[in-house]
């Protein structure tokens, strides 16, 4: 069987380096965390308020808020509790401190760039399918929860 075109595609996208493509799939697996990464890198002695962090970024408080709460559990943020107020800071770990400086160092490449948006969509387009799925189940009555 002749491969498609889109086996072409992402054979092509997957040629990076592996810890890259790994973080990628693992880590920055939506353009908010991919901003987020970059901002923190680029201010790392930020420690601020979910508010404040998206009025820098340009993007909606709540969608900030979900996201930095994933790269806290993916070990890329600190989060501390002032008072009753939530602050985020980049990690402290070197080798993730690592792994960021790499990743934002390699999207200084257009082409990087490119298959970085690739990787992120496929994700997306992936986690929408599920998605969907479970809302049509849902409605037919098979499903008594979304996942």
């Amino acid at each position: 069987m002749a491969p498609t075109n889109d086996d072409f595609t992402a054979r092509l996208m997957n040629e990076m380096d592996f810890e890259l493509l790994q973080f990628i799939k693992t880590k920055v697996t939506s353009f908010i965390k991919w901003d987020l990464i970059k901002f923190f890198h680029q201010n790392p002695h930020t420690t601020d308020t979910v508010d404040n962090i998206a009025k820098y970024t340009g993007r909606d408080e709540q969608a900030i808020q979900i996201e930095l709460e994933n790269l806290t559990r993916s070990g890329l943020m600190l989060k501390t509790t002032i008072g009753k107020t939530a602050v985020y800071t980049i990690t402290s770990n070197t080798q993730l401190r690592k792994s960021i400086k790499q990743f934002v160092t390699a999207c200084e490449d257009r082409h990087f760039r490119v298959k970085a948006v690739y990787h992120i969509l496929q994700r997306l387009d992936k986690a929408s399918i599920t998605t969907d799925q479970n809302q049509t189940l849902n409605r037919k009555g098979n499903l008594t929860h979304e996942a």
